[in-house]
């Protein structure tokens, strides 16, 4: 029985649904999980990703030495991804699972325009995540077009 069958959790279950095919965020499969533009996307700094593991575990201190390897590295791999894709300046790494105690890392990218004082917060202090425009990368949508960069800049579908 995997880790996600036993969990359920917010990440177990989008886990799930992207083993259906099920989720219009996905990006990419890559050897640790799964690459997915995050639910919010706060206007100053879009492009938001997050790397979900498969299987589902509490925290990368769960995973055993060549998990944690391949996990981290898909996570910067990720990164990669999203600073061709959106030109940003640099990324914030996250692996909080404070909140959602299931292992999940957040790939956030920041911009040389973004206001001062923003730029020396964290990404969850400078910014209004909650109230976010919510990602819609449905062709038309206005995330389609950035969803189709990460792709191609993670080789396809990956792995």
């Amino acid at each position: 029985m995997s880790d996600t069958t036993r969990r359920s959790g917010p990440i177990a279950n989008r886990v799930e649904r992207l083993r259906r095919g099920e989720d219009p965020q996905f990006i990419a499969r890559l050897p640790s999980g799964w690459a997915i533009l995050g639910n919010q996307q706060p206007p100053a700094i879009t492009g938001c990703c997050m790397l979900l593991p498969d299987p589902v575990v509490a925290s990368v201190n769960d995973l055993d030495e060549a998990a944690r390897a391949r996990f981290m590295s898909d996570f910067v791999r990720l990164g990669d991804a999203v600073l061709e894709a959106t030109g940003s300046e640099r990324i914030n790494y996250l692996i909080l699972c404070n909140q959602v105690e299931e292992l999940h890392g957040h790939a956030i990218p920041r911009f040389a325009a973004e206001e001062p004082a923003a730029r020396k917060l964290g990404p969850f202090e400078a910014y209004d995540f909650p109230g976010a425009r919510r990602a819609d990368a449905n062709e038309g949508g206005p995330d389609f077009e950035l969803l189709t960069r990460l792709r191609a800049s993670l080789g396809g579908d990956a792995i």
